[in-house]
């Protein structure tokens, strides 16, 4: 059997990450691997309703903007406030496109990565 776990981001600001994953979306952190020895440290969101975490990845020496290609990719949130979410997200400036036909919408993280906000039906 397999189950889903966690997905990863990396991240430029861990500070600056965190603090938008908890306004943006209430995620918080589960679990951290601190390995600034070995010049990295790993922090495990969580929604505190599923087990699935997003991973956020920092490496101490890691200057550049990570190529995120064509933001062909997204993680996507349910959510069954979608009008509020909307409007908060809105007001935080992160929506990066949106779909009424489709009735979603896009929001980007600090660094660029694409999430999806549906409603829940």
């Amino acid at each position: 059997m397999v189950k889903f776990y966690h997905f990863n981001f990396n991240v430029l600001d861990l500070e600056k990450s965190l603090a938008f994953y908890d306004q943006a979306l209430g995620l918080k952190p589960v679990r951290e691997v601190d390995k600034m020895d070995n010049g990295f440290k790993l922090v495990y969101l969580g929604d505190g309703v599923t087990g699935f975490t997003l991973e956020l990845t920092w490496l101490k020496d890691r200057t550049e903007p990570y190529n995120l290609g064509e933001c062909e990719f997204h993680l996507a949130f349910q959510t069954d406030d979608y009008d509020a979410m909307l409007e908060k997200h809105r007001a935080m400036g992160c929506v990066c496109f949106e779909n009424p036909d489709m009735g979603i919408y896009f929001i980007a993280d600090p660094d660029g990565y694409w999430i999806e906000i549906v409603p829940t039906h």
